[in-house]
Protein backbone atom coordinates (compact mmCIF):
# COMPACT_ATOMS: atom_id res chain seq x y z
CA UNK A 1 0.00 0.00 0.00
CA UNK A 2 1.18 3.49 -0.84
CA UNK A 3 0.70 6.67 1.19
CA UNK A 4 -0.68 10.04 0.11
CA UNK A 5 -0.46 13.22 2.21
CA UNK A 6 -2.64 16.15 1.19
CA UNK A 7 -0.83 19.34 2.15
CA UNK A 8 -2.21 21.99 -0.17
CA UNK A 9 -4.73 24.76 0.39
CA UNK A 10 -4.31 28.38 1.38
CA UNK A 11 -4.58 27.92 5.15
CA UNK A 12 -6.71 31.07 5.35
CA UNK A 13 -7.91 30.25 8.88
CA UNK A 14 -4.31 30.62 10.04
CA UNK A 15 -3.61 34.02 8.48
CA UNK A 16 -1.29 35.90 8.87
CA UNK A 17 1.01 32.92 9.61
CA UNK A 18 0.17 31.29 6.30
CA UNK A 19 0.77 34.43 4.30
CA UNK A 20 4.48 33.58 4.46
CA UNK A 21 4.50 29.76 4.44
CA UNK A 22 2.35 26.70 3.87
CA UNK A 23 0.25 25.68 6.89
CA UNK A 24 1.80 22.23 6.95
CA UNK A 25 5.29 23.68 7.46
CA UNK A 26 4.30 25.48 10.67
CA UNK A 27 5.79 24.05 13.87
CA UNK A 28 3.88 21.73 16.15
CA UNK A 29 6.01 21.60 19.29
CA UNK A 30 9.48 20.58 18.04
CA UNK A 31 8.71 19.45 14.46
CA UNK A 32 7.15 20.86 11.30
CA UNK A 33 3.51 19.81 11.05
CA UNK A 34 4.17 17.71 7.93
CA UNK A 35 6.42 15.36 9.93
CA UNK A 36 3.46 13.93 11.85
CA UNK A 37 1.45 12.52 8.91
CA UNK A 38 4.69 11.18 7.42
CA UNK A 39 5.49 9.37 10.69
CA UNK A 40 1.88 8.12 10.83
CA UNK A 41 2.33 6.40 7.47
CA UNK A 42 5.83 5.13 8.24
CA UNK A 43 4.59 3.52 11.47
CA UNK A 44 1.86 1.82 9.41
CA UNK A 45 4.56 0.13 7.33
CA UNK A 46 4.27 2.34 4.24
CA UNK A 47 7.54 3.02 2.42
CA UNK A 48 6.52 5.20 -0.52
CA UNK A 49 4.64 8.49 -0.13
CA UNK A 50 3.24 11.19 -2.39
CA UNK A 51 2.83 14.71 -1.00
CA UNK A 52 0.26 16.86 -2.80
CA UNK A 53 0.86 20.55 -2.16
CA UNK A 54 0.62 23.92 -3.90
CA UNK A 55 1.06 27.64 -3.54
CA UNK A 56 4.25 29.68 -3.36
CA UNK A 57 5.86 27.52 -0.65
CA UNK A 58 5.72 24.20 -2.50
CA UNK A 59 9.48 24.14 -3.01
CA UNK A 60 10.04 24.37 0.73
CA UNK A 61 8.75 20.81 1.13
CA UNK A 62 11.50 19.51 -1.12
CA UNK A 63 14.14 21.50 0.76
CA UNK A 64 12.86 20.21 4.11
CA UNK A 65 12.06 16.59 3.30
CA UNK A 66 14.38 15.90 0.35
CA UNK A 67 13.81 12.31 -0.83
CA UNK A 68 12.49 10.97 2.49
CA UNK A 69 15.43 8.81 3.52
CA UNK A 70 15.60 10.49 6.94
CA UNK A 71 12.21 8.89 7.66
CA UNK A 72 13.23 5.46 6.37
CA UNK A 73 11.22 5.86 3.17
CA UNK A 74 12.18 4.48 -0.19
CA UNK A 75 11.12 7.74 -1.76
CA UNK A 76 8.90 10.80 -1.41
CA UNK A 77 7.10 11.93 -4.54
CA UNK A 78 5.55 15.37 -5.03
CA UNK A 79 2.52 16.65 -6.95
CA UNK A 80 1.52 20.28 -7.41
CA UNK A 81 -2.11 21.37 -7.04
CA UNK A 82 -3.18 24.57 -8.74
CA UNK A 83 -5.58 26.57 -6.58
CA UNK A 84 -8.10 24.82 -4.36
CA UNK A 85 -10.89 22.41 -5.12
CA UNK A 86 -11.49 20.23 -2.11
CA UNK A 87 -9.88 17.09 -0.70
CA UNK A 88 -11.12 14.88 -3.52
CA UNK A 89 -9.71 17.24 -6.16
CA UNK A 90 -6.31 17.06 -4.49
CA UNK A 91 -6.49 13.28 -4.23
CA UNK A 92 -7.22 13.04 -7.96
CA UNK A 93 -3.60 14.05 -8.57
CA UNK A 94 -2.44 10.80 -6.96
CA UNK A 95 -3.90 8.45 -9.57
CA UNK A 96 -0.70 7.89 -11.55
CA UNK A 97 1.29 7.48 -8.33
CA UNK A 98 -1.14 4.87 -6.98
CA UNK A 99 -0.80 2.82 -10.19
CA UNK A 100 -3.72 0.58 -9.24
CA UNK A 101 -2.51 -0.14 -5.69
CA UNK A 102 -4.41 0.55 -2.49
CA UNK A 103 -3.63 3.88 -0.85
CA UNK A 104 -3.75 5.37 2.63
CA UNK A 105 -4.57 9.09 2.52
CA UNK A 106 -3.74 11.41 5.42
CA UNK A 107 -4.67 15.08 5.64
CA UNK A 108 -1.49 16.99 6.37
CA UNK A 109 -2.86 18.82 9.43
CA UNK A 110 -4.00 15.66 11.26
CA UNK A 111 -2.13 14.38 14.32
CA UNK A 112 -2.80 11.20 16.26
CA UNK A 113 -1.42 9.90 19.55
CA UNK A 114 -0.91 6.25 18.62
CA UNK A 115 -0.64 4.48 15.28
CA UNK A 116 -2.82 3.02 12.52
CA UNK A 117 -0.76 -0.12 11.92
CA UNK A 118 -3.61 -2.53 12.70
CA UNK A 119 -6.12 -0.59 10.59
CA UNK A 120 -3.70 -0.52 7.67
CA UNK A 121 -3.02 -4.26 7.88
CA UNK A 122 -6.73 -5.00 8.15
CA UNK A 123 -7.38 -2.93 5.05
CA UNK A 124 -4.59 -4.62 3.12
CA UNK A 125 -6.32 -7.93 3.89
CA UNK A 126 -9.71 -6.49 2.90
CA UNK A 127 -10.81 -7.64 -0.57
CA UNK A 128 -11.33 -4.08 -1.78
CA UNK A 129 -13.39 -1.03 -1.03
CA UNK A 130 -12.49 1.57 1.57
CA UNK A 131 -11.87 2.07 5.27
CA UNK A 132 -12.31 5.17 7.40
CA UNK A 133 -11.22 5.96 10.94
CA UNK A 134 -13.67 7.48 13.39
CA UNK A 135 -13.31 9.32 16.68
CA UNK A 136 -15.87 10.49 19.22
CA UNK A 137 -15.71 14.29 19.49
CA UNK A 138 -17.49 17.04 21.39
CA UNK A 139 -18.07 19.19 18.29
CA UNK A 140 -19.14 16.80 15.51
CA UNK A 141 -20.77 19.61 13.52
CA UNK A 142 -17.25 20.64 12.42
CA UNK A 143 -16.64 17.35 10.62
CA UNK A 144 -18.08 14.61 8.50
CA UNK A 145 -20.24 12.56 10.87
CA UNK A 146 -20.78 8.81 10.51
CA UNK A 147 -23.90 6.87 11.41
CA UNK A 148 -23.33 3.23 12.36
CA UNK A 149 -25.99 0.52 12.20
CA UNK A 150 -25.47 -3.21 12.80
CA UNK A 151 -21.71 -2.72 12.72
CA UNK A 152 -21.68 -0.94 9.36
CA UNK A 153 -21.37 2.67 8.27
CA UNK A 154 -24.68 3.55 6.63
CA UNK A 155 -24.22 7.29 6.09
CA UNK A 156 -21.77 10.18 6.41
CA UNK A 157 -23.08 13.73 6.69
CA UNK A 158 -20.71 16.64 6.06
CA UNK A 159 -20.77 19.26 8.86
CA UNK A 160 -24.41 18.64 9.86
CA UNK A 161 -26.20 21.29 11.90
CA UNK A 162 -27.88 18.54 13.94
CA UNK A 163 -25.42 15.60 14.04
CA UNK A 164 -27.01 12.17 14.47
CA UNK A 165 -23.90 10.87 16.29
CA UNK A 166 -20.65 12.24 17.71
CA UNK A 167 -18.48 9.99 15.50
CA UNK A 168 -16.29 12.26 13.40
CA UNK A 169 -14.58 10.96 10.27
CA UNK A 170 -10.97 11.90 10.87
CA UNK A 171 -8.59 12.81 8.07
CA UNK A 172 -7.22 9.31 7.42
CA UNK A 173 -8.81 7.34 4.59
CA UNK A 174 -7.93 4.04 2.88
CA UNK A 175 -9.07 3.28 -0.65
CA UNK A 176 -8.75 0.79 -3.45
CA UNK A 177 -8.20 1.98 -7.03
CA UNK A 178 -11.91 2.60 -7.60
CA UNK A 179 -11.59 5.86 -5.67
CA UNK A 180 -10.38 7.67 -8.77
CA UNK A 181 -13.42 6.59 -10.78
CA UNK A 182 -15.67 7.91 -8.02
CA UNK A 183 -13.78 11.22 -8.05
CA UNK A 184 -14.23 11.56 -11.82
CA UNK A 185 -17.99 11.15 -11.34
CA UNK A 186 -18.26 13.81 -8.62
CA UNK A 187 -19.99 17.13 -9.08
CA UNK A 188 -18.92 20.20 -7.08
CA UNK A 189 -20.79 20.78 -3.82
CA UNK A 190 -22.48 24.02 -2.81
CA UNK A 191 -19.03 25.13 -1.65
CA UNK A 192 -17.72 24.62 -5.18
CA UNK A 193 -15.49 21.73 -4.08
CA UNK A 194 -15.20 18.01 -4.77
CA UNK A 195 -16.07 16.55 -1.38
CA UNK A 196 -14.36 13.49 0.07
CA UNK A 197 -17.59 12.75 1.94
CA UNK A 198 -19.28 12.14 -1.43
CA UNK A 199 -16.52 9.65 -2.29
CA UNK A 200 -16.99 7.87 1.03
CA UNK A 201 -20.75 7.70 0.57
CA UNK A 202 -20.24 6.13 -2.87
CA UNK A 203 -18.33 3.30 -1.20
CA UNK A 204 -21.06 3.03 1.48
CA UNK A 205 -23.74 2.63 -1.21
CA UNK A 206 -21.72 -0.28 -2.60
CA UNK A 207 -21.52 -1.88 0.84
CA UNK A 208 -17.73 -1.64 0.55
CA UNK A 209 -16.89 0.64 3.49
CA UNK A 210 -15.34 -0.63 6.73
CA UNK A 211 -14.34 1.42 9.75
CA UNK A 212 -12.40 1.44 13.00
CA UNK A 213 -12.65 3.78 15.98
CA UNK A 214 -9.29 5.39 16.63
CA UNK A 215 -7.55 4.66 19.91
CA UNK A 216 -5.91 7.59 21.68
CA UNK A 217 -6.31 11.28 20.97
CA UNK A 218 -6.64 12.94 17.58
CA UNK A 219 -6.73 16.55 16.48
CA UNK A 220 -6.45 18.60 13.37
CA UNK A 221 -4.33 21.76 13.41
CA UNK A 222 -6.09 23.96 10.89
CA UNK A 223 -7.22 26.76 13.22
CA UNK A 224 -5.42 28.73 15.91
CA UNK A 225 -7.31 26.88 18.63
CA UNK A 226 -6.64 23.42 17.18
CA UNK A 227 -3.00 24.32 16.43
CA UNK A 228 -2.56 25.29 20.07
CA UNK A 229 -4.27 22.07 21.17
CA UNK A 230 -1.99 20.03 18.91
CA UNK A 231 1.10 21.67 20.44
CA UNK A 232 -0.16 20.98 23.95
CA UNK A 233 -0.96 17.33 23.20
CA UNK A 234 2.39 16.64 21.55
CA UNK A 235 4.28 18.47 24.31
CA UNK A 236 2.51 16.21 26.78
CA UNK A 237 4.28 13.22 25.29
CA UNK A 238 1.87 11.90 22.67
CA UNK A 239 2.64 12.05 18.97
CA UNK A 240 6.03 13.56 19.72
CA UNK A 241 7.25 10.05 20.57
CA UNK A 242 7.42 7.32 17.95
CA UNK A 243 4.82 4.81 19.10
CA UNK A 244 6.21 1.27 19.10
Amino acid sequence: MKGVILAGGLGSRLHPLTKVTNKHLLPVYDKPMIYYPIECLVKAGIEEILIVTGGNSAGDFLRLLENGTDFGLKRIHYAYQRGEGGIAAALKLAEDFAAGEKICVVLGDNLIEKNIRKAAKDFEAQEGGAKILLKEVEDPDRFGVATIQDGKVIEIEEKPKAPKTNLAVIGIYMYDSQVFQFIRELKPSARGELEITDVNNAYIRQGAMSYEVLDGWWTDAGTFDSLLRANEMVAGGGANKMDA
